[in-house]
């Protein structure tokens, strides 16, 4: 009976590990990082130039 129970005990630790390695994951896949909204390359707009 002792080597049942630490097997389920086994089972179970090893299932709410699994969750919580997919819901990190998930996690940190739909974290956006932050970006700045400035262009890399600007064009001169006709009769703005100096």
């Amino acid at each position: 009976m002792p080597r049942l129970l630490a097997a389920a005990l086994t089972v179970v630790l090893a299932a709410v590990l699994a969750v919580g390695a997919a819901l990190g994951v998930v996690a940190l896949l739909e974290a956006t990082p932050d970006q700045p909204n400035t262009p890399l390359i600007t064009y001169e707009q006709a009769g703005q130039g100096s």
